[in-house]
């Protein structure tokens, strides 16, 4: 069985159109006109226990409301989803003990309280037993390395410490899924790597399935098993990371660094289809579709009209390949 199950998921929100000046606004008033907004259309997707799934898309494209959903927030226009073989919106004070929920920019913890303390209030919400509370935080202060600021009052803590603490927040009552909103944004780079490395260990050990909404595009590449990518409420993509540069991550840049001095521009592949050239000073990019074209042809009639110093080769990032998808190039 699936742990999230999604079927011919939709969320309509019904606005009111309201017209310009005191006469638009009357007639809004009296004769209101109303306008629905798709915000996800017709998801279906199912993960299984234990994998971490990236759901990413652009702003606006509807991560927000499916993951309100999952989680028991909002209620489907129609379709349903089905989380560890329940409906999120029936019975939700069963349903939560199931699920963790990390918003990076919102904290669940209390804001004046010492971390300690704050785990022992969420312990009588979630109903743990003391003697799997010991064993559990005993688990969490391992991975997260709380230990250094516990006893503090949550607004001392650092946007780094007060991240893991979330996440070890959520995860106080072993739940069976874990959903993360962007829980790297705004930390630094060591910070990031300590996060990931934590997710990373708690999926392994304990088969925790995660689904994860982030912008960046390392988290996906170090995380996630498998990329689920929506634009404008649809599915656009759904497999492996290296499937997404395997069918869209043919294009490669050769990059050469020429002897200064050449002022000449390298007019043979000038207009070419899938192949576009840049000249900075000394520095020639020339990417192109290695599908149609080939490396070894390219530095040949490259090296024939420059002197060059040194080269390289550098295939399309995941973050290139996204950000062309959402300009519709591929």
């Amino acid at each position: 069985m699936a742990m999230i199950e999604v079927q011919h998921l939709r969320k309509n929100f019904v606005k009111t159109v309201k017209e310009p000046g005191l006469k638009g606004a009357l007639r809004s008033f009296i004769h209101p006109e109303k306008q629905t907004f798709e915000a996800v259309k017709d998801l279906t997707f199912e993960v299984p226990k234990g994998q971490i799934l990236g759901f990413i898309g652009a702003n606006g494209a509807g991560k927000s409301t499916t993951i309100k959903m999952l989680t028991g927030i909002l209620k489907p226009t129609s379709g349903f989803c089905r989380i560890n073989g329940k409906i999120p919106q029936n019975n939700r004070q069963d349903y939560v003990k199931d699920i963790g929920v990390v918003f990076g920019q919102r904290t669940q913890l209390w804001w004046d309280l010492a971390l300690q303390e704050t785990y022992t209030v969420l312990k009588e919400i979630y109903d743990v037993p003391d003697s799997l509370f010991h064993k559990r935080m005993d688990f969490l202060n391992e991975v997260l390395d709380l230990k250094e600021f516990i006893k503090d009052p949550v607004r001392t803590l650092s946007l780094g410490q007060r991240m893991r603490a979330d996440i070890a927040a959520s995860l106080l009552h072993n739940p069976k899924v874990l959903f993360l909103d962007e829980p790297t944004i705004g930390l630094d780079v060591s910070v990031k790597y300590n996060i990931r490395r934590a997710i990373t260990q708690i999926n392994q050990e304990e088969e925790t399935t995660i689904l994860l909404t982030t912008h960046d595009l390392s988290d996906i590449e170090q995380l996630c098993d498998r990329i689920f990518m929506i634009d404008r409420g649809q599915e656009i993509f759904d497999g492996t990371v290296s499937q997404l540069k395997e069918t869209f991550g043919k294009m490669k840049t050769l990059s050469f660094e020429l002897v200064p001095g050449q002022s000449h521009l390298l007019s043979h592949y000038e207009g070419l289809p899938d192949m576009s050239i840049d000249r900075q000073g000394n520095t020639l990019n020339i990417e192109f579709d290695s599908s149609r074209y080939q490396s070894a042809d390219i530095i040949k009639q490259t090296l024939s009209d420059f002197e060059v110093r040194d080269l390289k080769m550098m295939d399309t990032d995941i973050e290139d390949i996204i950000r062309r998808f959402y300009r519709k190039e591929l």
